[in-house]
């Protein structure tokens, strides 16, 4: 029946081809020229950050800012009482088709993290001098009206945006904790500082025990999310010896995995035997001094979590050491504290768990005093990784412009690293910039795709993150985009070391629905996109219309050109008429040919699917994009696939050749009726009552059975239904496997022991907390992540493809097992992706039986880190690096937190605190 269709499909194009050209790609051109689409929107963005002097203006503004004491303290505090919060919320928001949300554009909003006090001086002097940038970022919107988010975000945690928008918790939950930090986000992280390479080195003696040892697990933890994948670290622990944390043996690329592990293992260190700090600073510094393994090259900092004590290292490094002393005690912090000012660091006291976040991130400052002499060096663009927009705009790039506090040049003040400035590009932008080659050039298994230096896609269709959280950004790297081979290898080598080349590789590639592995052979041509780190390659809801009462034609939804304009003598609706009714014409009415026959089909490469009858269509399930189809993207990598859910779906790709050029523009097929076709095949097998008859596909799923009781399986994975048959299979290499995982699913959270939740509900706050207004937010954010469990959550997950292992036809043996056998035999059928089977009753040998053999996707803890270290990918960090400390004098070097405010102040707001941190408090607050 598909054979029929494949040659009336033929007729009709043939018939038809004086009206068409056929013509070839070239994908060094189209490489070339989606390269130079993407540089240019890039630069046009770049450029808006550096000729408009956003930066040099924010600048301006700062130097020449007057600074006014605490004096609107309590103005500040009066207008967050209920009776006021109206102020806080323009009454000119209107939907915006851009944002997709509420914005104003007579405005900017700041947004304040939870955990920082309001009424600080610092926090009310930025947010008048930041005034100032409203119109400048108005000023850019009017000459560029394609820019979305301008953000500037400060060290003090203020983040100022435009246009105003109201701001939104991910989660749509009521009483939800923000836990928005502008300083912690993958764009202000991968700006304020160049790489590092960080050693955290943990003092695990007896006198940490307790809480001031869970102090340090949550510090080490917070320390570890101010990385990004640019950086590499370790953590150690020491006591009368020094000892890896981790699995790790040296400094391993800070990405999610190795900082979750690092997280995990810190939370097992366990305190004991006395302080012997030379024995961690000798083991911190030779993993430092080690330069035949992956590393930043870049800053070289120690990070000393310690309770304080006598001892010090007397020697002077050329590596930065930050000490921070932990919990509340009664040592000497001198000692601790010229660790850190004698090599070019800082101290910092971290007494209480309120303390932890913002006392793990001022570091940045300091690193960012080399960027602020080198000032005209340092101001260069940065391009970051893909990333979730805070304020669902969906996947998003940041060019990000640092800021610096100049009023401390030339002077010995300190040079403060304070701002970041920044333009967001949606993904969206990105793939406009490349139409009309990014969707159709290439055909439904082409497409393009575009890495950074780290090798993680920015573009990519296999780029779909599940979860909405926005904390990490977004990294898959290539090769877990696709299923790694070593030319791919090679491919992403070249293509972060900006490299122009081209492939023709045969590599196995997963259907659309992932249930298949197919072989299929691609191209890959690629070519660097200048001005940025990235490089790029192309890899070659349902409109219905009705047309007379016999069939459904599906139109899927495209971006067609513009501006083409169509002949005037021509009709497109006519013609499409004409073809259906040619179509009408040349479909079999034989009655015999409708047996066991639900639907007719053809779906073209142009976005059509035909569906016969109407009664079919009506019902009619497949994806209306050919495009995103699976049973149309695979019929052009085999020759007849079969797919089974709740019916079976055969087809066939049309072949054409014109003037030399193969085409495949249409996929022909039939939708077949399972129970007629059980009921035959069970007719047909009526007398082998003591075998079992079934037909697989090549993933391994049932499509026929002559068992009454395996009707209902029909579709369902045979491991499942049959798994010692299944095993042998497998053993016999009819079947192999390929074990694939998805960085970016989500799972049902993990269930905690009754132990484990009774750990977390022993901690009783200290005086210091309840006076910390960081100690009511942590608190509150503690209990809100519990509160998370309810809800999905980012995960990964392994799912096990089957495939036919080569090109044999036949294969037979025997299932041995206690006290008796079966036998059987396979026979793939010509021309299809079946396979019959044929073997003794499962019946007639229950003692071979097995554990069940599945194919659905389950949760996983994904590759093991551990091996990964030791073997990891290439990649390239920035090309300039900012850490020259020579004639860096800066006497201040340890000390709390400018942001922290004064005991009787805090004594004094503490039922204001209270209620703003649980009320429903609006963080965006227009100026």
């Amino acid at each position: 029946m598909a054979s029929d269709a494949v040659s009336a499909s033929n007729t009709i194009y043939r018939k038809h081809e004086p009206h068409f050209t056929v013509e070839t790609n070239n994908a060094t051109e189209l490489v070339a020229t989606a390269a130079g689409n993407i540089e240019r929107l890039l630069a046009n963005r770049s450029e808006a950050l550096k000729v408009s002097r956003l930066a040099a203006e924010a600048e301006k503004f700062q130097m020449e800012h007057v600074w006014r004491d605490g004096s609107e303290v309590s103005e500040l505090i009066s207008s967050l009482m209920p009776k006021k919060r109206n102020r806080y919320i323009p009454d000119d928001f209107e939907e915006d088709p851009d944002f997709k949300r509420l914005v104003s554009y007579n405005t900017t909003a700041v947004h304040i993290p939870t955990d920082i006090y309001e009424g600080s001086t610092i926090i009310l002097n930025e947010l008048n001098w930041t005034e100032a940038l409203e119109d400048v970022f108005r000023k850019n919107k009017e000459e560029d009206p394609s820019l979305l988010w301008q953000v500037f975000g400060s060290a003090t945690g203020l983040a100022r945006y435009y246009p105003a928008s109201p701001w939104t918790n991910s989660s749509n939950l009521p009483n939800k904790i923000d836990l928005y930090d502008v300083r912690r986000r993958p764009w202000y992280i991968q700006g304020a500082a160049s790489p590092k390479d960080m050693l955290i080195l943990v003092d695990a003696s007896g006198s940490v025990s307790g809480l001031t040892l869970k102090l340090i697990r949550q510090s080490v933890g917070k320390m570890l999310e101010t990385l990004s994948d640019d950086d590499f670290v370790n953590v150690l622990f020491f006591n009368e010896g020094a000892n890896n944390a981790s699995c790790f043996q040296n400094l391993v690329q800070a990405n999610v995995r190795n900082k979750n592990k690092l997280k995990a293992d810190v939370n097992k260190i366990t305190a004991k035997g006395i302080t012997n700090y030379k024995a961690g600073f000798e083991m911190a510094f030779k993993q430092l001094a080690q330069t035949n393994v992956a590393r930043a090259n870049c800053n070289k900092i120690i990070m000393l979590f310690t309770d304080g004590g006598e001892e010090k290292a007397e020697e002077i490094f050329k590596v930065r050491i930050f000490t921070f002393s932990v919990g509340q005690h009664n040592y000497d912090k001198g000692p601790i504290q010229w660790m850190a000012c004698t090599n070019k660091g800082y101290y910092y006291e971290i007494p209480s768990i309120g303390a932890t976040r913002i006392n793990t991130q001022e570091y940045l400052d300091v690193l960012g005093r080399p960027m602020v002499k080198e000032s005209r060096k340092a101001k260069q663009v940065q391009w970051t990784n893909v990333y979730l927009d805070a304020l669902e705009l969906g996947l998003v790039i940041t060019g990000t412009l640092p800021v610096f506090n100049k009023t401390g040049m030339g002077t010995k003040k300190p040079a403060l690293f304070i701002q970041q400035m920044s333009y967001l590009v949606q993904g969206v932008q990105i793939c406009s910039s490349l139409f009309p080659f990014f969707f159709l050039q290439f055909g439904p298994n082409g497409y393009y795709f575009a890495i950074d230096p780290n090798g993680y896609v920015l573009l990519h269709p296999n780029l779909q993150p599940l979860t909405l959280e926005f904390a990490d950004p977004v990294t898959l790297d290539f090769l877990d985009a696709e299923l790694e081979n070593d030319i791919k290898v090679q491919i992403r080598k070249k293509m972060i070391d900006a490299e122009t080349g081209s492939y023709t590789i045969d590599t196995l590639v997963k259907s659309q629905d992932e249930r298949y592995i197919d072989v299929g052979k691609r191209t890959y041509t690629f070519a660097p996109v200048k001005g940025t780190d990235y490089s790029t390659e192309p890899n070659f809801n349902l409109v219905i219309h009705f047309f007379f009462h016999y069939s459904i034609t599906f139109a899927s939804h495209r971006m067609y050109c513009k501006d083409l304009k169509p002949d005037k003598k021509k009709n497109n609706t006519e013609f499409l008429m004409d073809f259906n009714d040619f179509i009408d014409t040349k479909t079999p009415n034989h009655p015999l040919c409708e047996d066991g026959v639900l639907a007719r089909f053809v779906a073209t490469d142009g976005g059509i699917t035909r569906v016969y009858p109407k009664s079919a269509g009506l019902s009619w399930k497949e994806d209306a994009e050919t495009y995103e189809s699976s049973f149309y993207k695979r019929s052009l990598d085999n020759d007849l696939p079969t797919r089974v859910d709740d019916s079976i779906l055969v087809s066939k790709a049309v072949h054409i050749e014109t003037n030399g050029i193969a085409l495949k523009p249409a996929v022909v097929g039939v939708k077949l009726d399972i129970s007629a076709w059980m009921a035959s095949f069970i007719n047909t097998t009526y007398r082998m009552d003591n075998v079992d008859c079934s037909i697989l596909d090549d993933g391994g799923f049932l499509v026929m059975s002559n068992q009454d009781d395996d009707i209902s399986q029909i579709g369902r994975f045979f491991g499942i239904i049959d798994p010692a048959l299944m095993a042998e299979l497998l053993n016999e290499s009819l079947f192999d496997i390929k074990k694939t995982f998805d960085y970016q699913s989500t799972c049902d959270p993990k269930k905690e022991s009754k132990a484990a939740a009774g750990l977390r509900s022993v901690y009783v706050p200290t005086i210091a907390d309840m006076l910390n207004v960081g100690w009511w937010s942590f608190f509150l954010m503690m209990e809100d992540e519990m509160s998370d469990g309810k809800h999905k959550q980012a995960c990964i997950t392994e799912q096990t493809q089957y495939f036919f292992a080569d090109d044999r036809v036949t294969f037979a043996g025997k299932i041995d097992c206690l006290n008796c056998s079966r036998m059987y035999h396979a026979e793939k059928l010509p021309r299809t992706n079946l396979v019959f089977i044929i073997a003794d009753n499962r019946g007639s040998c229950l003692a071979c039986t097995s554990k069940p053999i599945t194919q659905e996707e389950k949760p996983s803890e994904g590759p093991d880190p551990c091996i990964l270290s030791n073997n990891p990918r290439y990649r390239k960090g920035p090309a300039v690096c900012f850490d020259n400390t020579e004639h860096e004098e800066d006497p201040d070097c340890g000390g709390a937190s400018g942001l922290s405010p004064s005991l009787w102040l805090m004594v004094a707001l503490q039922l204001v605190l209270l209620w703003v941190l649980t009320g429903s408090r609006h963080h965006a607050i227009p100026s």
